[in-house]
Protein backbone atom coordinates (compact mmCIF):
# COMPACT_ATOMS: atom_id res chain seq x y z
CA UNK A 1 0.00 0.00 0.00
CA UNK A 2 1.44 3.66 -1.22
CA UNK A 3 0.37 5.33 2.32
CA UNK A 4 -2.18 4.80 5.32
CA UNK A 5 -4.30 7.97 4.06
CA UNK A 6 -7.78 7.16 2.41
CA UNK A 7 -7.98 8.72 -1.18
CA UNK A 8 -9.84 11.77 -1.20
CA UNK A 9 -12.62 12.79 -4.15
CA UNK A 10 -14.59 15.80 -4.88
CA UNK A 11 -17.69 16.89 -2.45
CA UNK A 12 -20.01 15.73 -5.38
CA UNK A 13 -18.58 12.31 -5.90
CA UNK A 14 -20.63 9.48 -5.99
CA UNK A 15 -19.39 5.95 -4.64
CA UNK A 16 -21.24 2.78 -5.22
CA UNK A 17 -21.36 -1.19 -5.47
CA UNK A 18 -21.74 -3.07 -8.92
CA UNK A 19 -23.55 -6.35 -9.89
CA UNK A 20 -25.15 -8.10 -13.01
CA UNK A 21 -28.72 -10.30 -13.28
CA UNK A 22 -27.45 -13.58 -14.25
CA UNK A 23 -24.08 -13.63 -12.15
CA UNK A 24 -26.14 -13.03 -8.85
CA UNK A 25 -30.23 -13.66 -9.19
CA UNK A 26 -30.84 -17.40 -9.39
CA UNK A 27 -34.33 -18.19 -10.33
CA UNK A 28 -33.30 -18.65 -13.62
CA UNK A 29 -36.70 -21.04 -14.15
CA UNK A 30 -38.70 -18.59 -11.78
CA UNK A 31 -41.27 -16.00 -12.12
CA UNK A 32 -41.98 -16.53 -16.13
CA UNK A 33 -38.60 -15.95 -17.72
CA UNK A 34 -36.88 -17.09 -20.06
CA UNK A 35 -33.87 -19.07 -21.06
CA UNK A 36 -30.42 -16.82 -22.23
CA UNK A 37 -27.39 -17.53 -23.81
CA UNK A 38 -25.61 -18.19 -20.60
CA UNK A 39 -28.06 -20.71 -19.35
CA UNK A 40 -27.62 -22.64 -22.54
CA UNK A 41 -23.70 -22.42 -23.10
CA UNK A 42 -23.18 -22.86 -19.05
CA UNK A 43 -24.72 -26.23 -19.78
CA UNK A 44 -22.16 -27.83 -22.54
CA UNK A 45 -19.67 -29.50 -21.16
CA UNK A 46 -16.70 -28.07 -20.60
CA UNK A 47 -17.86 -24.86 -20.87
CA UNK A 48 -17.90 -23.13 -17.64
CA UNK A 49 -15.41 -24.98 -14.80
CA UNK A 50 -17.03 -28.18 -13.07
CA UNK A 51 -19.92 -27.33 -15.29
CA UNK A 52 -21.14 -24.66 -13.12
CA UNK A 53 -23.92 -22.04 -13.67
CA UNK A 54 -26.00 -19.36 -13.06
CA UNK A 55 -29.64 -21.43 -11.73
CA UNK A 56 -28.70 -20.09 -8.46
CA UNK A 57 -25.96 -17.75 -8.28
CA UNK A 58 -26.21 -15.77 -5.02
CA UNK A 59 -30.16 -16.35 -5.29
CA UNK A 60 -30.42 -12.32 -5.25
CA UNK A 61 -34.02 -12.81 -6.70
CA UNK A 62 -35.17 -14.31 -3.01
CA UNK A 63 -32.74 -12.63 -1.05
CA UNK A 64 -32.64 -8.86 -2.52
CA UNK A 65 -34.09 -7.54 0.55
CA UNK A 66 -30.99 -8.37 2.29
CA UNK A 67 -28.53 -7.40 -0.15
CA UNK A 68 -30.25 -3.87 -0.34
CA UNK A 69 -29.56 -3.83 3.52
CA UNK A 70 -26.19 -4.90 3.31
CA UNK A 71 -25.93 -1.92 0.80
CA UNK A 72 -27.58 0.71 3.47
CA UNK A 73 -24.75 -0.56 5.84
CA UNK A 74 -22.11 0.15 3.69
CA UNK A 75 -23.23 3.70 3.05
CA UNK A 76 -23.26 3.67 -0.87
CA UNK A 77 -24.82 6.63 -2.67
CA UNK A 78 -26.01 4.19 -5.49
CA UNK A 79 -25.89 0.74 -6.58
CA UNK A 80 -25.40 -0.22 -10.18
CA UNK A 81 -27.67 -3.74 -10.91
CA UNK A 82 -28.26 -4.64 -14.49
CA UNK A 83 -31.74 -5.90 -15.44
CA UNK A 84 -32.01 -9.28 -17.13
CA UNK A 85 -33.93 -9.03 -21.16
CA UNK A 86 -35.37 -12.53 -20.97
CA UNK A 87 -36.71 -12.13 -17.33
CA UNK A 88 -38.90 -9.58 -18.87
CA UNK A 89 -39.58 -10.36 -22.60
CA UNK A 90 -38.91 -14.19 -22.38
CA UNK A 91 -38.96 -14.54 -25.95
CA UNK A 92 -37.02 -11.41 -26.00
CA UNK A 93 -39.40 -9.33 -27.93
CA UNK A 94 -43.10 -9.85 -28.13
CA UNK A 95 -45.42 -10.64 -24.82
CA UNK A 96 -43.93 -8.85 -22.00
CA UNK A 97 -43.52 -10.73 -18.08
CA UNK A 98 -45.13 -8.65 -15.70
CA UNK A 99 -44.01 -10.96 -12.94
CA UNK A 100 -40.50 -9.87 -14.09
CA UNK A 101 -40.64 -5.97 -14.24
CA UNK A 102 -42.67 -6.70 -11.03
CA UNK A 103 -39.33 -8.20 -9.63
CA UNK A 104 -37.42 -5.22 -10.56
CA UNK A 105 -40.00 -2.83 -9.10
CA UNK A 106 -39.60 -4.74 -5.90
CA UNK A 107 -35.68 -4.34 -6.20
CA UNK A 108 -35.92 -0.55 -7.21
CA UNK A 109 -38.73 0.03 -4.50
CA UNK A 110 -36.22 -0.88 -1.95
CA UNK A 111 -33.23 0.99 -3.51
CA UNK A 112 -34.91 4.11 -2.80
CA UNK A 113 -36.56 3.54 0.69
CA UNK A 114 -32.71 2.67 1.71
CA UNK A 115 -31.90 6.01 -0.08
CA UNK A 116 -29.70 4.80 -2.66
CA UNK A 117 -29.69 5.76 -6.24
CA UNK A 118 -30.95 2.55 -8.86
CA UNK A 119 -28.41 2.70 -11.73
CA UNK A 120 -29.40 0.13 -14.23
CA UNK A 121 -27.81 -1.97 -17.23
CA UNK A 122 -30.24 -2.97 -19.86
CA UNK A 123 -27.85 -5.89 -21.10
CA UNK A 124 -24.99 -7.55 -19.10
CA UNK A 125 -24.32 -10.34 -21.29
CA UNK A 126 -27.78 -12.80 -20.92
CA UNK A 127 -29.49 -12.48 -24.66
CA UNK A 128 -32.27 -14.77 -24.91
CA UNK A 129 -31.87 -17.66 -26.62
CA UNK A 130 -34.89 -17.25 -28.81
CA UNK A 131 -33.23 -14.35 -30.05
CA UNK A 132 -29.85 -16.45 -30.92
CA UNK A 133 -31.53 -18.97 -32.46
CA UNK A 134 -32.88 -16.19 -35.33
CA UNK A 135 -29.08 -15.08 -35.16
CA UNK A 136 -28.62 -13.58 -32.42
CA UNK A 137 -26.08 -10.08 -32.47
CA UNK A 138 -25.14 -11.16 -35.80
CA UNK A 139 -28.28 -9.92 -36.92
CA UNK A 140 -29.22 -6.35 -37.43
CA UNK A 141 -32.83 -7.00 -36.56
CA UNK A 142 -31.47 -7.60 -32.43
CA UNK A 143 -30.60 -4.04 -31.92
CA UNK A 144 -34.17 -3.29 -33.14
CA UNK A 145 -35.79 -5.86 -30.51
CA UNK A 146 -32.86 -4.63 -27.77
CA UNK A 147 -34.03 -0.83 -28.43
CA UNK A 148 -37.78 -2.51 -27.84
CA UNK A 149 -37.25 -3.55 -25.03
CA UNK A 150 -35.24 -0.59 -23.62
CA UNK A 151 -38.36 1.63 -24.16
CA UNK A 152 -40.73 -1.20 -22.33
CA UNK A 153 -38.26 -1.03 -18.87
CA UNK A 154 -38.05 2.45 -19.03
CA UNK A 155 -41.75 3.22 -19.67
CA UNK A 156 -42.14 1.02 -16.27
CA UNK A 157 -39.20 2.19 -14.18
CA UNK A 158 -38.25 5.70 -15.88
CA UNK A 159 -39.93 7.15 -12.65
CA UNK A 160 -37.89 5.68 -10.09
CA UNK A 161 -34.69 5.29 -12.34
CA UNK A 162 -32.90 7.90 -13.80
CA UNK A 163 -29.61 6.54 -14.59
CA UNK A 164 -29.55 3.95 -17.36
CA UNK A 165 -26.32 1.72 -19.20
CA UNK A 166 -27.57 0.73 -22.60
CA UNK A 167 -24.53 -2.36 -22.88
CA UNK A 168 -21.68 -3.35 -20.51
CA UNK A 169 -18.72 -3.91 -22.10
CA UNK A 170 -19.62 -4.56 -25.88
CA UNK A 171 -15.91 -5.95 -26.55
CA UNK A 172 -16.86 -8.68 -24.60
CA UNK A 173 -20.19 -9.84 -26.32
CA UNK A 174 -18.42 -9.25 -29.66
CA UNK A 175 -15.29 -10.44 -29.13
CA UNK A 176 -14.07 -12.90 -26.01
CA UNK A 177 -18.14 -14.34 -27.14
CA UNK A 178 -17.81 -14.60 -31.04
CA UNK A 179 -14.39 -15.13 -31.37
CA UNK A 180 -12.47 -16.46 -28.57
CA UNK A 181 -15.11 -18.58 -27.69
CA UNK A 182 -15.03 -17.97 -24.09
CA UNK A 183 -18.66 -16.59 -23.40
CA UNK A 184 -21.83 -17.37 -24.58
CA UNK A 185 -22.68 -17.71 -27.56
CA UNK A 186 -19.07 -19.66 -27.47
CA UNK A 187 -18.11 -19.06 -31.03
CA UNK A 188 -14.96 -18.47 -33.07
CA UNK A 189 -16.14 -16.15 -35.84
CA UNK A 190 -14.37 -13.47 -38.34
CA UNK A 191 -16.52 -10.95 -40.10
CA UNK A 192 -19.80 -12.00 -38.24
CA UNK A 193 -17.82 -11.12 -34.85
CA UNK A 194 -17.40 -7.44 -36.36
CA UNK A 195 -21.15 -7.73 -37.49
CA UNK A 196 -22.23 -8.41 -33.45
CA UNK A 197 -19.89 -5.22 -32.81
CA UNK A 198 -21.61 -2.80 -35.12
CA UNK A 199 -24.93 -4.47 -34.35
CA UNK A 200 -23.79 -3.35 -30.67
CA UNK A 201 -22.96 -0.04 -31.34
CA UNK A 202 -26.17 0.52 -33.38
CA UNK A 203 -28.43 -1.05 -30.51
CA UNK A 204 -27.43 1.47 -28.30
CA UNK A 205 -27.63 4.43 -30.52
CA UNK A 206 -31.52 2.82 -31.03
CA UNK A 207 -31.64 2.23 -27.11
CA UNK A 208 -30.73 5.77 -26.34
CA UNK A 209 -33.63 7.35 -28.62
CA UNK A 210 -36.07 5.25 -26.54
CA UNK A 211 -34.60 5.91 -23.47
CA UNK A 212 -35.22 9.45 -24.12
CA UNK A 213 -38.36 8.96 -26.02
CA UNK A 214 -39.88 7.59 -22.82
CA UNK A 215 -38.53 10.23 -20.43
CA UNK A 216 -39.96 12.83 -22.80
CA UNK A 217 -43.08 11.24 -23.34
CA UNK A 218 -43.34 11.02 -18.86
CA UNK A 219 -42.02 14.74 -18.38
CA UNK A 220 -38.82 12.71 -16.80
CA UNK A 221 -35.57 13.18 -16.50
CA UNK A 222 -33.00 10.35 -18.03
CA UNK A 223 -29.26 9.94 -18.06
CA UNK A 224 -27.57 7.71 -20.68
CA UNK A 225 -24.98 6.20 -20.88
CA UNK A 226 -22.58 2.98 -21.97
CA UNK A 227 -20.01 0.91 -20.17
CA UNK A 228 -16.81 0.00 -22.04
CA UNK A 229 -13.65 -1.79 -20.68
CA UNK A 230 -10.83 0.30 -22.44
CA UNK A 231 -7.45 -1.20 -21.85
CA UNK A 232 -4.37 -0.03 -21.23
CA UNK A 233 -2.02 -1.20 -23.90
CA UNK A 234 1.38 -1.66 -23.96
CA UNK A 235 4.35 -2.86 -26.09
CA UNK A 236 6.62 -5.20 -25.05
CA UNK A 237 9.47 -3.45 -26.53
CA UNK A 238 10.54 -0.48 -28.48
CA UNK A 239 10.39 -1.94 -32.00
CA UNK A 240 8.37 -0.68 -34.48
CA UNK A 241 6.68 -4.14 -34.65
CA UNK A 242 5.20 -4.15 -30.89
CA UNK A 243 4.30 -0.39 -31.35
CA UNK A 244 2.23 -1.28 -34.74
CA UNK A 245 0.88 -4.44 -32.63
CA UNK A 246 -0.45 -2.10 -29.65
CA UNK A 247 -1.63 -0.21 -32.53
CA UNK A 248 -3.99 -2.57 -33.99
CA UNK A 249 -5.11 -3.79 -30.31
CA UNK A 250 -5.82 -0.42 -30.09
CA UNK A 251 -8.89 -0.91 -32.73
CA UNK A 252 -9.77 -4.17 -31.57
CA UNK A 253 -9.88 -2.85 -27.76
CA UNK A 254 -10.58 0.61 -28.26
CA UNK A 255 -11.13 2.51 -30.75
CA UNK A 256 -13.92 0.20 -32.66
CA UNK A 257 -16.20 1.39 -29.85
CA UNK A 258 -14.85 4.86 -28.28
CA UNK A 259 -14.84 6.38 -32.41
CA UNK A 260 -18.03 5.76 -33.37
CA UNK A 261 -19.64 6.91 -30.27
CA UNK A 262 -17.51 9.51 -29.97
CA UNK A 263 -16.70 10.90 -32.97
CA UNK A 264 -19.32 9.62 -35.04
CA UNK A 265 -16.26 7.79 -37.70
CA UNK A 266 -14.67 4.28 -37.61
CA UNK A 267 -11.35 3.88 -36.85
CA UNK A 268 -9.12 4.69 -39.76
CA UNK A 269 -6.69 1.73 -39.41
CA UNK A 270 -9.52 -1.32 -39.57
CA UNK A 271 -8.35 -2.44 -42.51
CA UNK A 272 -4.63 -2.77 -41.00
CA UNK A 273 -6.08 -4.81 -37.98
CA UNK A 274 -8.41 -7.29 -40.12
CA UNK A 275 -7.78 -7.12 -43.77
CA UNK A 276 -10.62 -8.81 -45.34
CA UNK A 277 -12.75 -9.36 -42.63
CA UNK A 278 -13.45 -5.34 -42.47
CA UNK A 279 -15.09 -4.97 -45.25
CA UNK A 280 -18.06 -2.93 -43.62
CA UNK A 281 -21.06 -5.34 -45.41
CA UNK A 282 -22.48 -5.04 -41.74
CA UNK A 283 -22.93 -1.55 -42.39
CA UNK A 284 -25.41 0.47 -43.58
CA UNK A 285 -25.78 4.51 -44.46
CA UNK A 286 -26.77 6.36 -41.04
CA UNK A 287 -26.08 3.85 -39.14
CA UNK A 288 -23.07 6.18 -37.84
CA UNK A 289 -25.73 9.17 -36.65
CA UNK A 290 -27.78 6.39 -35.11
CA UNK A 291 -24.73 5.10 -33.02
CA UNK A 292 -22.85 8.73 -31.84
CA UNK A 293 -26.14 9.62 -30.08
CA UNK A 294 -24.96 12.08 -26.89
CA UNK A 295 -23.81 10.44 -24.07
CA UNK A 296 -24.34 12.58 -20.82
CA UNK A 297 -22.26 10.02 -19.08
CA UNK A 298 -19.55 7.30 -20.13
CA UNK A 299 -19.07 4.18 -18.24
CA UNK A 300 -15.31 2.85 -18.21
CA UNK A 301 -14.32 -0.44 -16.41
CA UNK A 302 -10.93 -1.29 -15.60
CA UNK A 303 -8.72 -3.98 -13.83
CA UNK A 304 -5.50 -3.75 -15.60
CA UNK A 305 -2.98 -3.04 -18.48
CA UNK A 306 -2.22 -5.56 -21.14
CA UNK A 307 1.49 -6.00 -22.76
CA UNK A 308 1.82 -6.97 -26.18
CA UNK A 309 3.92 -8.13 -28.43
CA UNK A 310 3.93 -8.70 -32.47
CA UNK A 311 3.21 -12.48 -33.70
CA UNK A 312 2.30 -13.82 -36.76
CA UNK A 313 -1.24 -14.92 -38.11
CA UNK A 314 -2.94 -18.04 -38.18
CA UNK A 315 -3.72 -19.15 -41.45
CA UNK A 316 -6.70 -17.33 -43.17
CA UNK A 317 -9.09 -19.77 -43.19
CA UNK A 318 -8.59 -20.28 -39.33
CA UNK A 319 -8.44 -16.56 -38.60
CA UNK A 320 -10.58 -15.06 -36.11
CA UNK A 321 -11.62 -11.20 -35.10
CA UNK A 322 -9.18 -11.42 -32.70
CA UNK A 323 -6.70 -12.60 -34.56
CA UNK A 324 -4.36 -9.41 -35.61
CA UNK A 325 -0.94 -10.33 -35.08
CA UNK A 326 -0.73 -9.90 -31.47
CA UNK A 327 0.85 -11.78 -28.49
CA UNK A 328 -0.06 -10.76 -24.76
CA UNK A 329 3.64 -10.95 -22.59
CA UNK A 330 2.89 -11.25 -18.91
CA UNK A 331 4.20 -8.41 -17.10
CA UNK A 332 7.13 -9.13 -14.59
CA UNK A 333 7.64 -8.00 -11.10
CA UNK A 334 4.31 -7.13 -9.98
CA UNK A 335 1.61 -8.61 -7.97
CA UNK A 336 -0.95 -10.81 -10.23
CA UNK A 337 -4.51 -11.31 -8.43
CA UNK A 338 -6.04 -14.69 -8.85
CA UNK A 339 -7.49 -13.93 -12.80
CA UNK A 340 -3.74 -13.81 -13.66
CA UNK A 341 -3.92 -10.12 -14.05
CA UNK A 342 -1.51 -8.19 -12.94
CA UNK A 343 -1.84 -5.09 -10.59
CA UNK A 344 -0.54 -1.95 -11.72
CA UNK A 345 -2.64 0.84 -10.09
CA UNK A 346 -0.66 3.73 -12.25
CA UNK A 347 -1.92 2.22 -15.58
CA UNK A 348 -5.45 3.41 -14.58
CA UNK A 349 -4.48 6.69 -14.00
CA UNK A 350 -2.63 6.51 -17.24
CA UNK A 351 -5.51 4.80 -19.61
CA UNK A 352 -7.77 8.11 -17.95
CA UNK A 353 -4.85 10.66 -18.88
CA UNK A 354 -3.85 9.16 -22.10
CA UNK A 355 -8.57 8.89 -22.62
CA UNK A 356 -8.76 12.83 -22.09
CA UNK A 357 -5.95 13.59 -24.27
CA UNK A 358 -7.38 11.40 -27.52
CA UNK A 359 -10.83 12.33 -26.74
CA UNK A 360 -11.70 16.17 -26.42
CA UNK A 361 -15.17 14.47 -26.99
CA UNK A 362 -15.66 12.70 -23.63
CA UNK A 363 -18.80 13.10 -21.31
CA UNK A 364 -18.45 12.78 -17.67
CA UNK A 365 -17.35 9.46 -16.62
CA UNK A 366 -18.71 6.68 -13.85
CA UNK A 367 -15.91 3.89 -13.27
CA UNK A 368 -18.61 1.40 -13.38
CA UNK A 369 -16.40 -1.48 -12.16
CA UNK A 370 -13.29 -1.48 -10.40
CA UNK A 371 -11.72 -4.61 -8.20
CA UNK A 372 -10.02 -7.83 -7.66
CA UNK A 373 -10.10 -11.34 -7.27
CA UNK A 374 -8.45 -12.91 -4.51
CA UNK A 375 -8.09 -16.44 -3.07
CA UNK A 376 -10.67 -15.66 0.09
CA UNK A 377 -9.44 -18.09 2.48
CA UNK A 378 -11.73 -17.57 5.75
CA UNK A 379 -10.28 -17.22 8.41
CA UNK A 380 -10.88 -18.96 11.87
CA UNK A 381 -13.11 -16.63 12.45
CA UNK A 382 -15.02 -17.30 9.53
CA UNK A 383 -14.16 -13.92 8.15
CA UNK A 384 -12.06 -13.19 4.78
CA UNK A 385 -9.30 -11.01 5.94
CA UNK A 386 -8.51 -10.00 2.43
CA UNK A 387 -5.56 -7.73 2.66
CA UNK A 388 -4.84 -7.75 -1.06
CA UNK A 389 -8.03 -6.84 -2.06
CA UNK A 390 -7.75 -3.38 0.34
CA UNK A 391 -4.51 -2.67 -1.69
CA UNK A 392 -5.56 -2.76 -4.41
CA UNK A 393 -9.02 -0.86 -4.15
CA UNK A 394 -6.85 1.64 -2.38
CA UNK A 395 -4.20 2.23 -4.85
CA UNK A 396 -6.49 2.17 -7.63
CA UNK A 397 -8.42 4.85 -5.96
CA UNK A 398 -5.32 6.76 -5.37
CA UNK A 399 -4.70 6.14 -9.00
CA UNK A 400 -7.81 7.73 -9.70
CA UNK A 401 -7.79 10.76 -7.56
CA UNK A 402 -4.40 11.16 -9.62
CA UNK A 403 -6.69 11.58 -13.03
CA UNK A 404 -8.88 13.52 -11.68
CA UNK A 405 -6.54 15.93 -10.30
CA UNK A 406 -5.01 16.01 -14.26
CA UNK A 407 -7.80 17.21 -15.25
CA UNK A 408 -10.04 13.90 -16.26
CA UNK A 409 -14.11 14.38 -15.44
CA UNK A 410 -14.74 11.55 -13.21
CA UNK A 411 -17.72 11.61 -11.60
CA UNK A 412 -18.41 8.58 -9.63
CA UNK A 413 -17.02 4.99 -8.59
CA UNK A 414 -18.82 1.58 -8.56
CA UNK A 415 -16.69 -0.86 -6.58
CA UNK A 416 -16.81 -4.94 -8.38
CA UNK A 417 -18.62 -6.62 -7.10
CA UNK A 418 -20.69 -6.20 -3.81
CA UNK A 419 -21.57 -10.07 -3.86
CA UNK A 420 -19.33 -12.98 -5.00
CA UNK A 421 -20.93 -14.67 -7.84
CA UNK A 422 -20.55 -16.91 -10.68
CA UNK A 423 -17.84 -15.47 -12.82
CA UNK A 424 -18.96 -16.77 -16.43
CA UNK A 425 -16.68 -19.30 -17.41
CA UNK A 426 -14.75 -20.14 -14.18
CA UNK A 427 -17.66 -20.70 -12.65
CA UNK A 428 -17.05 -20.14 -8.54
CA UNK A 429 -13.95 -20.61 -8.21
CA UNK A 430 -13.12 -16.57 -8.52
CA UNK A 431 -14.16 -14.50 -6.01
CA UNK A 432 -14.29 -10.45 -6.62
CA UNK A 433 -17.17 -9.55 -4.03
CA UNK A 434 -16.26 -6.84 -0.50
CA UNK A 435 -19.34 -9.55 0.24
CA UNK A 436 -18.17 -13.33 0.91
CA UNK A 437 -21.08 -15.70 -0.47
CA UNK A 438 -21.41 -19.36 0.88
CA UNK A 439 -22.42 -20.99 -2.34
CA UNK A 440 -24.13 -24.26 -0.24
CA UNK A 441 -25.95 -22.55 2.72
CA UNK A 442 -26.14 -18.68 0.44
CA UNK A 443 -25.67 -16.69 3.37
CA UNK A 444 -23.74 -13.42 3.54
CA UNK A 445 -20.85 -12.88 5.42
CA UNK A 446 -18.81 -8.65 4.79
CA UNK A 447 -15.07 -9.08 4.50
CA UNK A 448 -12.46 -7.19 5.53
CA UNK A 449 -12.54 -4.81 2.56
CA UNK A 450 -16.87 -4.29 2.75
CA UNK A 451 -15.62 -2.37 6.23
CA UNK A 452 -12.70 -0.67 5.02
CA UNK A 453 -14.40 0.66 2.08
CA UNK A 454 -17.64 1.78 4.17
CA UNK A 455 -15.25 3.64 6.16
CA UNK A 456 -13.78 5.11 3.01
CA UNK A 457 -17.59 6.24 2.22
CA UNK A 458 -17.96 7.33 6.04
CA UNK A 459 -15.11 9.63 5.26
CA UNK A 460 -16.08 11.39 2.02
CA UNK A 461 -19.69 11.79 3.22
CA UNK A 462 -18.16 13.55 6.80
CA UNK A 463 -15.79 15.58 4.43
CA UNK A 464 -19.10 16.33 1.75
CA UNK A 465 -21.55 17.50 4.90
CA UNK A 466 -18.48 19.97 6.08
CA UNK A 467 -18.29 21.76 2.37
CA UNK A 468 -22.06 22.11 2.91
Amino acid sequence: MTDSALPQFPPGFLFGAATAAYQIEGAVQEGGRGPSIWDTYSRVPGKVARGESGDVACDHYHRYEEDVALLRELGVDTYRFSIAWPRVLPDGTGEINPEGLAFYDRLVDALHKAGIEPVATLYHWDLPQTLEDRGGWRVRSTAHHFAAYARVVADHLGDRVKRWITLNEPHCTAFVGHAVGRHAPGTREGTPALAVAQHLLLAHGLAAVELRASAAAHGREAEVGITLNPDRLLPATDSPEDAAAVDRAETLHNRVWLDPLLRGAYPDNEEATWGPMADGSYREPGDLSVIAQPLDFLGLNFYRPIQLRDAPLPEESARTAVDIGVAEVPIEGVRHTTMGWPVVPSSFTDLLVDLHRRYPELPPIHITENGSAEPDEPGPDGVVHDADRIDYLHDHLHALSDAIAAGVDVRGYFVWSLLDNFEWAYGYERRFGIISVDYDKLTRTPKDSYHWYRELLRSHRERRDANG
